[in-house]
């Protein structure tokens, strides 16, 4: 078939030609740009492989251009049209949010898979907008807006294709036309799962019953979900099934925190020898850093990456004291990680509106204040389109292995958090930061203890993760030290956000 536009090496280039063959297949011409039913056939999984740097992004990003401008539908997560049946459609997915986040601010317009099996449901009176901005109905009129407001609806619809964003630049908040959320019934179409090494084989035979086709992207050299043995989902597949991208680009030749990356698949490189390589990198690239302490300041934003979990509890009591944190209260700013959904079984509505607006498992949120009612905080969410919340909290922060968390919000269900200013490498994997700190002391006791995850030593996994988690500037923690903060905990970095939702039946 013809090259696509875009510059591809020849790796690109034929995982390209091999994933157009199998959209063929599946009645999406890319290189006609034409769109045919989808035809009745056993269900189909591929996987692009590569480690960071590979093109895996650019390769799904040229995809999802070339499938939207065949007329496939964009399966977005906030809403969805009355699509006729012979309508093909594509949902670009990440495990989490700020997974998510990361594909959005490249252009990509992906959602988490949590927000996809979850669809809102609205207002009869507000759908007729979002059918008009969809393009299947005509001009609505709607009591209560006027022609200025649906005309900046419009405008916002034309340069950000986000339903609740146009309605909310017509002036109504999310509780005025979102009435509700329901568990995805219908199947979809074709999807791609972007991180998809962060899948176990539970959610990949999930994600198989909801796509017809199905591409994962994943890097091999992360860490594989716990419980797996060292084995990614991708691995199970049969070999004509799994291409690897092994080009790194030119983009990526010159950023000296890859190449520390990348210089871990050495078998020979001990790590003595990569620690003198982080040294030297550090010495003639600010982009690297050789720190003798752990920024505290750089904490409550982007937290340390540890091993151990006892580290991890020591450098969040330590955060709390440089900060002077009260030890019964939470400070406005603290950082927190949300540790799960304490809900019964009767209240699975709310469990779907918490999942559904960003607070899954693993988000990472910033603590903005005591919410209205006892039990009660005010959140920020990273990577949520609607980032502030209030919701009722259980916040256990731990101190000691062996202690009983101290818990300034106890709600007697609610959403589940812990602290958010260390974080174990396994929970940072998906996300990524403009600046990250990585506790090299823990690497090495993981260098000493001789443990081997899938045939490679678990240092080097361990420090791949961490490595490839800093956007711009990689932060190698040498001592087990802290140092005091330059700046007191603020929100202020979180002004301008939307104004926090009070979550309806009060979670």
């Amino acid at each position: 078939m013809s090259t696509p536009a875009l510059q591809f090496s020849d790796d690109q280039a034929e995982a390209w030609d091999q994933i157009a063959q199998t959209l063929q297949n599946a009645g999406v011409d890319l290189t006609d740009g034409t769109c045919l039913p989808a035809p009745d056939a056993e269900n189909t999984v591929l996987a692009i492989t590569g480690k960071a740097g590979s093109g895996k992004t650019m390769l799904l990003a040229g995809l999802t251009k070339a499938l939207t401008d065949a007329g496939v539908d964009i399966v977005s997560g906030d809403y969805e049209s009355r699509r006729r049946a012979d309508r093909r459609s594509l949902a670009v997915l990440a495990p989490t949010n700020k997974a998510a986040s990361v594909l959005r601010a490249r252009g990509v317009p992906a959602t988490t898979i949590h927000r996809i099996l979850y669809t809102p449901v609205y207002d009869p009176e507000y759908e007729k907008i979002a059918e008009w901005l969809a393009g299947n109905l005509p001009r609505p009129t709607v009591e209560g807006l006027t022609d200025t407001a649906l005309d900046r609806a419009q405008a916002f619809y034309e340069q950000v294709k986000s339903i609740p964003g146009a309605l909310a630049a017509a002036g109504l908040r999310g509780s005025d036309f979102i009435t509700g959320w329901k568990r995805r019934d219908d199947p979809l179409d074709i999807g791609f799962v972007d991180e998809s090494s962060m899948l176990d084989a539970r959610q990949l035979d999930d994600l198989k019953e909801l796509f017809s086709t199905l591409i994962l992207f994943g890097d091999p050299a992360q860490l594989a979900p716990v419980g797996q043995s060292g084995e990614m989902v991708f691995d199970r597949l049969p070999a004509p099934a799994r291409l690897h991208l092994s080009r790194i680009h030119r983009q990526a030749q010159d950023n000296p925190i890859l190449d520390l990356a990348h210089a871990l698949a050495d078998p020979d490189l001990g790590f003595d020898s990569f620690e003198r390589r982080v040294e030297a990198a550090a010495a003639q690239d600010s982009r690297v850093h050789l720190a003798e302490r752990v920024d505290s300041d750089l904490m409550a934003r982007s937290p340390v990456l540890v091993w151990r979990n006892a580290t991890r509890l020591r450098l969040i009591n330590a955060f709390r004291r440089v900060h002077d944190a009260p030890e019964t209260e939470l400070r406005p700013g603290e950082p927190l990680m949300c540790d799960g959904l304490e809900l019964p079984l009767k209240h699975r509505k709310k469990r779907i509106d918490l999942e559904a607006r960003g607070l899954i498992k693993g988000a990472q949120v910033v603590y903005l204040g005591p919410g209205r009612k006892p039990g009660f905080s005010r959140l920020h969410i990273f990577g949520a389109e609607e980032p502030q919340i209030s919701v009722a909290s259980i916040i256990k922060i731990e101190t000691e292995l062996d202690e009983e968390p101290f818990i300034p919000f106890a709600a007697t269900m609610g959403a589940a958090f812990v602290h958010g200013a260390a974080v174990t490498i396994h929970k940072a994997q998906g996300s990524q930061w403009p600046e990250v700190q990585v506790f090299a002391p823990d690497l090495f006791a993981a260098a000493r203890a001789g443990r081997v995850e899938a045939g490679i030593p678990l240092w080097k996994r361990l420090a791949y993760v961490a490595i490839t988690r800093a956007e711009h500037r990689l932060h190698w923690v040498i001592r087990n030290r802290l140092a005091r903060p330059v700046t007191p905990l603020s929100t202020d970095d979180l002004a301008g956000t939307a104004a926090p939702l009070a979550l309806a039946a009060d979670v």
